[in-house]
C-alpha cells in the first residue's frame, strides 16, 4: 500500500509507482468519487494496456501481442527495415 499526504491546498501527489504502473502523465484528468469512506480517482481516458507477450504459433518465438486493430507486420516490411540497418 502506498501512502501520500493531503496538502493545505487540497492537493495529493500520486506515488511514482502508481503513476508508472498506470502510465499517468502530467495533465491527466481524473473522475473523483466517494465510495463509503474512500475516495476513488479514475483516469478519464482509459489507460493504455500493458504489453502482453505471447508465443508465436509459427516460429515458437516470444513476441509482443498486437493491439486490436493494429496494422499487421509483413515479411516485406521487416525486409525493408533490415536493408536500412547498418
Amino acid at each position: 500500500m502506498n501512502k501520500t499526504t493531503l496538502s493545505s491546498k487540497g492537493q495529493v501527489v500520486l506515488p511514482r509507482l502508481v503513476r508508472s504502473r498506470l502510465h499517468l502523465a502530467p495533465g491527466t484528468r481524473f473522475l473523483c468519487e466517494i465510495r463509503g469512506d474512500s475516495v476513488v480517482l479514475t483516469p478519464e481516458h482509459p489507460v493504455h494496456p500493458v504489453r502482453e507477450h505471447v508465443t508465436d504459433s509459427l516460429t515458437g518465438l516470444r513476441v509482443t501481442k498486437a493491439y486490436p486493430n493494429a496494422e499487421p507486420v509483413t515479411s516485406d516490411m521487416i525486409q525493408e527495415l533490415l536493408e536500412d540497418y547498418p
